[in-house]
């Protein structure tokens, strides 16, 4: 932004004006003095071209402060993005504990009742890899977590060491927003955009100067001089280029594919948005629905394995068909955080792409 600032201010200087002095000393004749010559000039075309190159330089600062403004916007949205996922991947890495601490206990329990004759060698293996299997994805979860928390402290510029407290997250929007008056709004918010439109204005201004220097550039100077009989001369000069092969043509071409490249650019921008916001919008849907159809399955699985343990204390039943009862709920319980930690991101990654808060947000 500095450089950009003095690029504005170095627009606006007008050009120094120029000054000539000569003095010639005659080496013959007799009666005669030095011939003295002083001129004062100034290139004149540069008060044209001053209002096009200050709108250019404008038009760059006003562009660095818009990208700079968007670098801050995904900052801000990539740290809430890691703040939600470390939520879910800490409801998850408990539930993975649980899950392991309990398929421990089973295989323990196992082990004993097979010393005793109750149960088959089957049953130890079985027991065997589950347990083996939940201890995998209790690791799994914890490294995930790390490793979530580890990013959170970069982005952030915090120490490895530093332990962050996260609020509690608040629930997950149910009005899903349509994309196209999405899509609209975005091309209207997002800094980015604005910025590339900074841009083109800008770049416009550098290929009417371009245009304009394709014309004679004009020095008018004041003169005054003495020659060697002493006679004295005021006058004006002027002196402009002969435009007949250059006539600025390749700094033209060069700024006219420049102006064309920034056009591209903005459209593949712009083509970018609306695809982004379109998939995210239509992800977060998704998951919505998967969401409900899995809550949907937990309620009764939950009455369910409750009323397998109750009836495995009684001894009605064998008490692993409630552990595994139980394993399945604890199963439909990750899967739930997950879809929660995934919407949550969605969200988040739906503002960023949008270029502006939605109102309810997690």
């Amino acid at each position: 932004l500095g450089v950009a600032e003095a690029q504005v201010f170095d627009a606006g200087l007008l050009p120094d004006p120029q000054f000539s002095f000569s003095l010639d000393r005659p080496v013959s004749g007799m009666g005669l003095v030095d011939a003295l010559a002083a001129g004062l000039g100034m290139d004149t075309s540069s008060f044209l071209a001053r209002p096009l190159r200050q709108r250019g330089a404008g038009a760059g600062r006003d562009q660095v402060r818009l990208e700079i403004a968007w670098q801050e916007w995904q900052a801000a949205g990539q740290a809430r993005l890691l703040a939600a996922r470390i939520l879910g991947l800490e409801q998850g890495a408990d539930l993975a504990r649980a899950a392991a601490t309990a398929a421990d206990d089973a295989l323990d329990r196992t082990l004993r009742a097979v010393a005793r004759g109750d149960l088959s060698a089957n049953d130890l293996e079985a027991r065997r890899i589950s347990a083996a299997d939940a201890g995998d994805r209790a690791r799994v979860a914890e490294r995930d977590l790390q490793a979530a928390r580890l990013d959170l402290n970069a982005a952030l510029g915090l120490s490895p060491e530093t332990r962050i407290r996260l609020a509690s997250p608040p629930s997950l929007p149910r009005a899903v927003p349509e994309a196209t008056p999405l899509v609209l709004s975005a091309y209207s918010r997002r800094l980015d955009l604005a910025a590339l439109r900074r841009g083109y204005e800008g770049q416009d201004a550098d290929l009417r100067l371009a245009l304009l220097q394709q014309y004679p550039r004009l020095n008018l100077s004041l003169n005054a001089a003495r020659d060697t009989g002493a006679v004295r001369t005021n006058g004006i000069a002027v002196g402009f280029d002969l435009p007949l092969w250059n006539r600025n043509r390749g700094a033209i071409g060069i700024q006219t594919a420049t102006r064309a490249q920034l056009r591209a650019e903005y459209e593949a921008r712009l083509f970018a948005t609306r695809s982004e916001i379109t998939s995210l919008v239509a992800a977060y849907r998704l998951g919505l629905d998967q969401r409900d159809a899995l809550a949907a399955q937990v309620g009764p699985l939950r009455q369910t394995v409750e009323a397998f343990e109750r009836a495995g204390a009684r001894g009605d039943i064998a008490r692993i068909t409630a552990e595994t009862a139980r394993q399945a709920l604890t199963d439909k319980a990750i899967a739930l955080v997950a879809l929660d930690q995934a919407l949550a991101e969605q969200w988040v990654a739906l503002e960023l792409a949008s270029g502006g808060l939605l109102g309810e947000h997690p």
